[in-house]
């Protein structure tokens, strides 16, 4: 029986890895140092790792590299007010589920920007609570963000679930002891996800995996 479900948030209800993307390649341009789309998927997607420790390879100094952080947030801050779209589903799935489980966002967003990306659509009303990157020590693919949001819902780890877009969100999810539901990044859509309990390839196929098509109670078997 699933009571609880955790979320990320880039790439799972927002769109926005693509503009963390443009502004890691824009930072690290100021060192003339080029960011690839897939050192950007493995550095970031896959390992939970900072891109732009490209530039300490190069030569740059930490003064330097503390400067490119700071461009690399503003540039993305100034993305994100362009507009930040929340994910196709994402608003009819929220309001299937609503009532239904205890919802939170478990997110490695710094909390500026958080507030930037939800700012204009509505969605925060249908979560019980938010984790952005200050309310832990260690980020994901550690698992101390969904520990302490398991800590917080106050339920067993057999009745939560996570829905994660990354091989770092899935491997946070494994290690903290739940199930993880991936819905693959649109930058990686064809990465693996060993150990996933389902890879949907649309968000809306989420409560019926749940609940089941022709059912209220939101039943999930444990031995998958």
């Amino acid at each position: 029986m699933i009571k609880a479900i955790f979320w990320d948030n880039d790439g799972v209800l927002v769109d926005t890895e693509h503009l963390y993307f443009e502004a890691c390649r824009d930072a690290l341009r100021q060192v003339k140092v080029e960011l690839s789309l897939a050192d950007f998927v493995h550095r970031s997607l896959n390992l939970g790792q900072s891109p732009l420790a490209l530039a300490t390879g190069q030569g740059v100094s930490e003064a330097t590299l503390k400067n490119l952080r700071h461009y690399k947030n503003e540039r993305y801050a100034q993305l994100l007010r362009e507009g930040a779209l929340p994910m196709g589903g994402v608003v009819e799935t929220l309001s299937s589920l609503q009532g239904k489980v205890a919802m939170a966002i478990v997110t490695s967003s710094q909390r500026d920007h958080f507030e930037l990306i939800h700012r204009p659509n509505g969605l925060l009303h249908y979560f019980d609570f938010i984790l952005t990157r200050e309310d832990y020590q260690n980020s994901k693919p550690d698992p101390e963000p969904y520990l302490k949001a398991l800590k917080m819902s106050g339920f067993c780890a057999e009745e939560c679930l996570v829905v994660e877009d990354t091989r770092r969100g899935l491997e946070a999810a494994r290690r903290a002891g739940l199930r993880c539901v991936v819905l693959p990044n649109r930058l990686a859509p064809n990465a693996p996800f060993e150990g996933a309990f389902r890879v949907l390839r649309d968000l809306r196929e989420l409560p019926s995996l749940i609940h089941g098509p022709n059912s209220s109670k939101n039943h999930i078997p444990t031995t998958a």
